[in-house]
């Protein structure tokens, strides 16, 4: 007796829905997509209706042999990829794929990953959804072009291999503005006042200067500070009012996918792309004990705060049970989601309230459980009682100056029972005051402050400006995060983002020359059109062809109006006086002359404050003593954002690099390489010694010693495995761009695990998390240590 075929995205739903089907049942995975534009040419039809030329994607053979023979057997195929455009997309393509041994074809769709869920899309199936799969290919397509059309431009203006994005360039411009206001913002003095104050009744409180003579406290200067400062001295600070009133203060929505990412951020330090993995892995299931695999939230890719009403109902019995009737509000609360919201999902939270966060702890990971606890607690705190306040507001006056002092006193916590939080950490509770009662002066403080430019983006405040301006979709926030972070145009330095000069360089030549490609306005209209394409409101064909009609004479301009380098530096060439473009080589950024080829001159340069260009290389370089041992020249001493080198003078012409150190008195001394390390035979080319290599940013790599005829290399592996659950990935020795070492797992971008100390296999005697690593510190010495944020755990080296 044949069975029917359901088709799911990953191998972990494959093992999650077989336990509750029966034997007529059997369950594929697609492993994510299986077709795709091919890699090496632009793959699309630009002269007919865009049609584009899929192909099975590389490596996927197998996966696709399996799927078709499993149909073949089959009496129906069901279709259940993840319930989204990109889910739709999968299904399309396997759909295309199989109707060859199988046309009876449907699709199926559901939010949670329960038996339930599961039986009840089985019993209602659908055919696929050809317009939202018409928006997902014109999303693609458009994403084709723009890269492949725009990116031969930037190889040849700024820097070969890099790529432009349709919206993540955008999100680069976001980045980019934010940082050129920061250096054009000028700092304004001004002061603060606070009057330590004492009343009849204890304790001291403080109130802050609110009005001088009538209007808002501003002061600006020393002078005026010191003005007020003996204006109020000694004059009696008196109650003039006294305002007393209860406050409701009420829980948040659950959570969508935006508001997700940005408290995984703010909370637990994780990536947009992290929170995603981990939420994924929920969704899909963990072994949960004699429970076997079980999912534990719902879909994770949604902007729609609806929640199914006996997920309501769960809540609310949940709540009466375990926290009392008080908990609970008068009326169960129903979130309105935002306009365009796509409502077919709904919010994200636990597939089952009952399973509480400490049920599970002992099964999951660190990382996954406090992604758990974090959306349990957010939609049980959801549909529970407001807190409650008891708010204070005391106004005093005093000469010509008016002073406010505001405290809180909490009544009632209501959600805050779940959440944890306490309110508004600078207000206090205030002492028993009367109207017109006069007050003890204890000090008066005051303190120099200067207006802060604007903050940089964090993962956290970028996710929430993408979402508020409509750059982009849910599904799509972290890798267009991820996309900016892997090209080298912005850098994340104390959890904030930096656009590197290669960022700048492209977002100004992009912003310039595709003015409307990367106006915001315009990418949120597009966002807005794909919708209405997935909605049948306009046909994907017709949006590319008013797409075009714009972008390909923009494209003409920009091939001939681009110049090199960007900017206008402001720094003439001290050879020939031509002006001098930023230009981009392995070792970093410099300024080249605009007059290359028939002018070769180069210096080094940084910026100041503001941002303004500075030569580094006016004096006469450093006589090294040291000649080019492959041209003759002279070596001298370069810099790059990894640190000095010596370079052939004679670059670009010899390209010759070495690494220097420097001696008690500062002579120069070329480092030689150590004797080379062998650690096997290359089986690539079957003639060279593997050999363990050094980057010049200092990480290991193992290559084949027959460079350059053999070009085989591999990452310095540890030996560690990934502790990522369901990775089967390794741990290999790296090192960022500023040179720091670290180890990461050798399948990123599929998996972003890494460390900053070497790993040592585990598992942590304390939480259980499967690696520790080698630490020293001047405190410890060297220890080992868990890496887990909130373990804590220590040992000796000596102890392990």
């Amino acid at each position: 007796m044949s069975k029917d075929l359901i088709v799911v995205e990953s191998p972990a739903k494959v093992k999650t829905i077989s336990k509750f089907l029966g034997k007529n049942y059997q369950v594929a995975a697609s492993v994510g997509h299986v077709r795709d534009l091919p890699k090496n040419k632009l793959g699309v039809e630009e002269n007919g209706d865009f049609t584009p030329q899929y192909q099975i994607i590389p490596g996927k053979e197998e996966v696709v042999n399996k799927l078709k023979k499993a149909a073949a057997k089959a009496d129906h195929v069901f279709l259940a990829p993840d319930p989204d455009r990109e889910g739709e997309a999968i299904g399309w393509h396997v759909a295309a794929i199989i109707k060859e041994v199988n046309e009876n074809i449907s699709r199926i769709q559901f939010n949670e990953i329960t038996a339930r869920a599961v039986k009840e899309a089985l019993e209602h199936p659908q055919p696929l959804n050809e317009q939202l799969f018409d928006s997902q290919q014109a999303r693609r397509i458009l994403d084709r072009l723009v890269g492949y059309k725009i990116s031969p431009i930037l190889w040849k203006k700024v820097k070969r291999g890099i790529s432009a994005g349709r919206v993540q360039s955008v999100a680069l411009k976001l980045v980019v503005e934010r940082e050129k206001a920061r250096r054009a913002f000028i700092p304004e003095e001004y002061w603060l006042f606070k009057a330590h104050l004492e009343g009849a009744n204890p304790p001291l409180f403080v109130a802050e200067l609110w009005k001088v003579d009538g209007k808002k406290a501003e002061i600006g200067s020393a002078d005026e500070a010191a003005a007020l400062e003996k204006a109020v001295k000694g004059v009696p600070f008196a109650v003039s009012d006294l305002t007393e009133k209860e406050r409701k203060r009420s829980p948040q929505p659950p959570y969508i996918t935006s508001t997700l990412q940005q408290d995984a951020n703010r909370r637990l330090g994780y990536s947009a792309k992290r929170t995603m993995t981990l939420a994924q892995r929920l969704y899909e299931g963990v072994e949960l004990g004699d429970k076997g695999t079980t999912a534990l939230i719902t879909y994770m890719r949604t902007d729609s705060v609806r929640i199914a009403d006996e997920a309501r109902d769960g809540a609310k019995t949940l709540i009466l049970d375990k926290f009392g009737k008080e908990f609970y509000p008068a009326k169960a609360r129903v979130y309105k989601s935002k306009g365009g919201a796509q409502d077919a999902h709904e919010a994200i939270r636990p597939v089952d309230v009952t399973v509480l966060p400490e049920d599970v702890k002992a099964f999951l990971p660190p990382d996954q459980f406090k992604v758990y606890k974090l959306i349990w607690d957010r939609f049980v705190a959801s549909q529970m009682a407001p807190a409650r306040f008891w708010d204070t507001v005391v106004t005093i006056e005093a000469g010509e100056t008016i002073w406010r002092s505001k405290g809180e006193r909490l009544l009632f916590p209501g959600f805050m029972r779940v959440t944890g939080k306490t309110g508004d950490e600078n207000l206090v509770e205030l002492p028993k005051l009367d109207k017109g009662e006069v007050l003890k002066v204890d000090r008066i403080e005051s303190e120099q402050k200067f207006t802060q430019p604007p903050a940089r983006y964090s993962e956290a405040s970028l996710v929430r400006e993408l979402e508020e301006k409509g750059i982009g979709r849910p599904s799509t926030y972290a890798s267009i995060i991820s996309t900016i972070q892997d090209r080298g145009y912005v850098l994340l330095e104390e959890k904030k983002f930096v656009p590197t000069e290669l960022g700048f360089v492209v977002s100004d030549q992009l912003s310039e020359h595709f003015k409307e490609l990367m106006d915001v306005g315009f990418t949120a209209a597009m966002e807005k059109q794909l919708d209405d394409v997935a909605e049948g409101k306009i046909e994907w064909t017709s949006l590319m062809r008013n797409f075009v009609e714009g972008f390909y004479p923009t494209l003409d301009a920009a091939a001939k109006d681009m110049k090199r380098g960007g900017e206008d530096t402001g720094v003439s060439c001290s050879k020939c006086g031509s002006s001098m473009v930023i230009k981009f080589g392995r070792t970093g950024e410099f300024l080249g002359c605009s007059n290359y080829p028939d002018c070769k001159n180069i210096v080094n340069f940084t910026r100041d404050e503001k941002g303004s260009i500075v030569v580094l290389e006016d004096q006469a370089p450093e006589d090294t003593g040291i000649s080019c041992d492959k041209c003759g020249s002279p070596m001298a001493v370069k810099r790059s954002t990894r640190g000095e080198f010596l370079g052939c003078t004679a670059y670009p012409d010899c390209r010759n690099i070495k690494n220097f150190e420097r001696d008690e008195d500062g002579k120069i001394k070329v480092v030689e390489t150590a004797a080379q390390q062998v650690v096997g035979k290359c089986q690539e080319c079957g003639k060279g010694d593997l050999i363990i290599k050094h980057a010049r940013s200092g990480s290991r790599f193992i290559a084949c010693s027959n460079y350059p005829d053999c070009k085989f290399a591999k990452p310095f592996t540890t030996g560690v495995k990934c502790p990522r659950e369901g990775c089967s990935g390794e741990l290999v020795e790296k090192s960022s761009r500023r040179g720091k070492i670290f180890y990461s797992c050798d399948r990123y971008p599929d998996c972003d695990y890494a460390v900053w100390y070497p790993p040592v296999d585990g598992p942590c005697p304390k939480c259980g998390h499967p690696v520790l690593v080698r630490k020293t510190t001047r405190a410890k010495g060297e220890h080992i240590a868990c890496p887990e944020k909130g373990c804590g755990y220590v040992q000796e080296v000596d102890e392990s």
